[in-house]
């Protein structure tokens, strides 16, 4: 292959995605973090979208992480995608439903209204319980096989265990089996070694600058 370089920022959700997918693949590759407050010219030039992640590709540069996944999916050993057709076109369809959690999860870090952060945790139990619905007997999404479904929800479930750690948020409470399948994703070196040793801490920091109600409830909790 070529040289792989991984355009990335600390926080990102979905750089931890096409980390994550590297890394159960043993592709070697660079990473490289931009501060997305102060984006740097070279940076703008080379994303369309002004986003993370970028995977450098010899000289050409892939953008969204769907994507990329699917790329290395394409191009390198160790599949992670089901073979059977119709599997693999669920597994994706989940994908998704990983992508809209993670839009309800910036509401959570965000919004300063009670209602709508509310309203959120809410939306969050229901799709957390759909979920629960599709799960087998364990230890990751489709049994013993690691997946890019497994990629795609370990940064969803990372979030959460900032989030316990400041504030009892009651998410997991009724999901027996997904809380297992997070505790097992949880330990995985791939997802370990898929953001700063300090990214909780960087969270909190994040968090605290937005003022929104979840940093109200963190301050309540200290």
């Amino acid at each position: 292959m070529a040289d792989l370089t991984l355009v990335s920022h600390d926080l990102c959700p979905y750089v931890q995605r096409a980390a994550i997918t590297l890394a159960e693949k043993g592709v070697g590759f660079r990473r490289v973090n931009v501060d997305l407050s102060d984006k740097p010219d070279w940076f703008r030039v080379i994303s369309p979208l002004g986003k993370v992640p970028l995977l450098r590709v010899g000289n050409d540069i892939l953008f969204e992480s769907a994507a990329i996944v699917e790329y290395l999916e394409e191009t390198t050993p160790h599949p992670l995608h089901p073979r059977d057709p119709t599997e693999r076109a669920k597994h994706r369809a989940w994908m998704e439903f990983s992508s809209s959690i993670l839009a309800d999860i910036w509401v959570l870090e965000t919004t300063p209204d009670r209602a709508a952060f509310a309203a959120k945790r809410d939306v969050l139990i229901g799709k957390f319980k759909q979920i629960e619905g599709a799960l087998t007997s364990g230890p990751y999404f489709a049994g013993a096989q690691f997946s890019v479904v497994d990629a795609v929800f370990a940064p969803v479930f990372r979030y959460f265990d900032t989030f316990e750690r400041l504030v009892d948020l009651g998410i997991f409470e009724a999901v027996p089996k997904l809380a297992a399948w997070r505790a097992a994703l949880a330990k995985r070196p791939s997802i370990i070694g898929a953001v700063v040793p300090d990214y909780s801490t960087r969270l909190e920091a994040f968090l605290r600058k937005q003022n929104g109600w979840i940093a109200g409830l963190m301050n309540k909790a200290a």
